[in-house]
């Protein structure tokens, strides 16, 4: 049975190599004009690039030590993550997974700001007629990682019988 750390760090590794492929394809073959309705009025394929964090927050700030500041914020993160790794026979299946998913979506993204600045979206979801803010595979990654991880943190901790 392989190490759960090779499995953890592996399955990162699958993350971000998933995420770097599909934005490559992205920015090699579709221009920001372009949209791709997929299932239409829910799912489209269109190239954005976000400079900020999440949902766009900070996209058009004009602080000029933005990214600079969401690269170290973001390679800490990495860091923490890939620490507590590490340890990963202490963890549930479900926690290892989902810091494993996380991990490797984080990566991905500061990979992009480090070399470029920004971030290249491309995932478009409507709610209705509302759009959901433009995605990529490392931020579905995060967000399930997150979701896998409160999960995990709700289920009750099972204790040996008889044990004080």
């Amino acid at each position: 049975m392989a190490d759960p750390r090779v499995k953890a760090y592996g399955a990162a590794a699958a993350v971000f190599a998933l995420d770097r492929v599909t934005k490559w394809l992205i920015e090699s073959r579709v221009s920001e004009s372009d949209v791709f309705k997929v299932i239409p009025g829910f799912f489209e394929i269109i190239r954005s690039e976000n400079r900020g964090v999440a949902f766009g927050i900070f996209n058009d700030s004009t602080f000029e030590w933005r990214t600079t500041l969401l690269v170290l914020v973001s390679v800490v993160a990495v860091v923490a993550v890939s620490i507590i790794l590490w340890n990963a026979h202490k963890l549930d299946r479900i926690s290892l997974w989902a810091l494993a998913l996380v991990l490797g979506g984080a990566a991905g993204n500061v990979f992009d700001r480090i070399v470029s600045g920004k971030v290249t979206d491309f995932l478009q979801v409507y709610l209705g007629s509302y759009p959901w803010p433009t995605f990529n595979v490392a931020d579905s990654a995060i967000v399930v990682g997150s979701v896998l991880l409160l999960f995990s943190q709700m289920k009750p901790n099972r204790q040996a019988a008889n044990v004080p």
